[in-house]
């Protein structure tokens, strides 16, 4: 008989059950957030500009702080265009790339930009704007490629800094040059420039150079008492308005300068937008609208609140209504240089004519530009016939002149600190107006301004501090962008913005004013390459 097998068993299958209890005990992970979720409208904008060929470089880029405070800063800063947005990406995450894009130290590129904006002598083309020169020089950069007048002082600094003597010669002679053909320095070597000039600052150029040859000083004086009658050539045909080209007749009767120019058309580089900010101001006749425009160009603050009648509407421009504080002390230093010179060539009539001009402008300074209760310099309204209610970083040219008293120049260091000292250098005013020379702005040559005349009267720690101010936001944009730029937000210290183009990359003055203070500073940017 057989005898049956027992049945076989089937194995019990213990997984399920085991996953069922892990999964009972264990929460589910949740995602992390995508960069998509975590940005949002920051990612969409990067993305939908492409501000990286590849999308997936966005996507993969590592902040460099909490993702809250970057949307906060997207938000108050608002980049709208493609640069913008690439700026605000670079400062604010570390992209793929990056690393490879090493840059030489600050000092050392300033170095290497003086041949990319050096340009060799050329004779002017039948037909073309550009006006020739005999000699080599320095450009401001990118859309300015020609050699403007205060511009250059402020890069012959630089350039004298890094050893650059025989182009700052070069640069002097082009300039004594066009005062023997034209006259007086053009605003810019171009033919639309020659109807008006740029804040007076050829004898300044020559106190940078070491020349001591006595035909060249004679030639030098002759050129600087010429520019000086050109600036004077109204002083005979002032009518009942007290005012003839650029000179003005104080209430008094002393003779003070204005910003003028000899024609009252739309600029031929800015046809277009004078022509319609000409036709915004109407009822006022466009010819009048056009010299003011014309005038703020000669400045050099093309544009600022300090020549508007409404700080937020170009249309109501009136700067040949105004006596500027920082020509007057320009033409004060020319008046004084002319005397020394004079006197050195032993030529005493000379010197004491235009000693006892120097005499009667600082006078008219004191009287009518100085505001005693509110701790400034001012430009003057010959309309409203009382200083003007802007304060502005043109107050600091009677220091940087020498012309300030002690006790001016401590008040002036304190409204200084008070009012136009940002985060990042010294602001231009304190009026946001979306115009360039205004908050939060900050430029080059009015930050060497400052930091000469506080100097000269012993207000070191605050020249020191702007200009640590200004070297910490020029060395965090350029290691950021790897560009000098024409201007800055010293609020945000990063690129500036508004006026009638685009923020500019070069950049001579720039470069010129970073040289000469790290001359003088060198620890403003220590070995590590990081601002202090």
């Amino acid at each position: 008989m057989m005898i049956p097998r027992p049945a076989r068993l089937r194995p019990i299958c213990l997984l399920p059950m085991l996953a069922l209890l892990l999964q009972a005990q264990t929460p589910v992970p949740v995602a992390p957030p995508s960069p998509a979720d975590i940005y949002g409208p920051l990612f969409a904008a990067v993305q939908e500009a492409q501000v990286f060929p590849d999308g997936k470089t966005f996507a993969d880029a590592v902040p460099r702080e909490e993702p809250q405070a970057i949307l906060a800063a997207y938000a108050r800063e608002k980049p709208v265009n493609k640069a913008a947005l690439a700026a605000f990406v670079h400062r604010h995450f570390s992209v793929r790339g990056d690393e490879a894009k090493a840059r030489p130290p600050l000092r050392a590129r300033i170095r290497d930009l003086w041949p990319v904006l050096g340009r060799a002598p050329f004779a002017a083309t039948p037909g073309s704007s550009a006006l020739g020169l005999n000699r080599g020089y320095v450009v401001p950069g990118d859309r300015f490629q020609e050699i403007y007048y205060w511009d250059s002082y402020f890069t012959m600094l630089g350039l004298k800094a890094d050893g650059q003597a025989p182009l700052v010669e070069a640069m002097l002679a082009n300039f004594v040059d066009l005062v023997e053909r034209y006259g007086h320095v053009p605003n810019g070597t171009r033919s639309y420039y020659l109807s008006r000039s740029q804040p007076p600052f050829l004898a300044l150029m020559m106190d940078l150079s070491d020349d001591r040859d006595p035909a060249l000083a004679k030639r030098r004086l002759a050129a600087l008492i010429r520019e000086h009658d050109y600036w004077m050539a109204g002083a005979d045909c002032l009518d009942a308005t007290d005012a003839c080209r650029h000179v003005v007749r104080m209430p008094d009767g002393s003779l003070l300068n204005r910003y003028w120019d000899a024609r009252d058309t739309p600029r031929d580089e800015s046809w277009r937008e004078d022509r319609e900010t000409a036709a915004r101001a109407a009822p006022r006749p466009a010819a009048i609208v056009q010299r003011d425009l014309r005038a703020a160009a000669e400045s050099g603050w093309d544009f600022s609140s300090r020549w508007l009648g409404d700080p937020m509407r170009l249309e109501t421009i009136r700067t040949t209504d105004i006596v500027p504080v920082d020509l007057n002390s320009l033409l004060w230093i020319g008046e004084t240089r002319i005397a020394a010179r004079a006197r050195a060539a032993g030529d005493d009539a000379t010197a004491q004519r235009f000693a006892a001009m120097a005499s009667r402008r600082k006078a008219a300074i004191d009287r009518y530009l100085w505001v005693a209760g509110e701790r400034r310099f001012a430009d003057w309204d010959r309309v409203a016939r009382r200083p003007t209610a802007a304060r502005t970083a043109a107050s600091l040219f009677p220091l940087f002149a020498g012309l300030a008293s002690a006790g001016q120049a401590r008040a002036v260091a304190a409204s200084t600190r008070a009012t136009l000292v940002g985060e990042g250098g010294l602001r231009t005013t304190n009026i946001r107006s979306g115009q360039q020379w205004d908050s939060p702005n900050g430029w080059a040559p009015l930050q060497w301004i400052a930091v000469e005349g506080l100097g000269r009267y012993g207000e070191q720690a605050l020249a020191r501090d702007i200009a640590r101010r200004w070297i910490a936001t020029v060395a965090r944009t350029y290691a950021e962008t790897g560009k000098l730029l024409e201007k800055y937000d010293v609020e945000e210290r990063r690129p500036g913005g508004g006026g009638e183009y685009p923020t500019q990359d070069g950049f001579g003055w720039t470069n010129g004013v970073t040289a000469a203070m790290l001359e003088r500073w060198p620890d403003l940017i220590p070995s590590d390459g990081a601002p202090r």
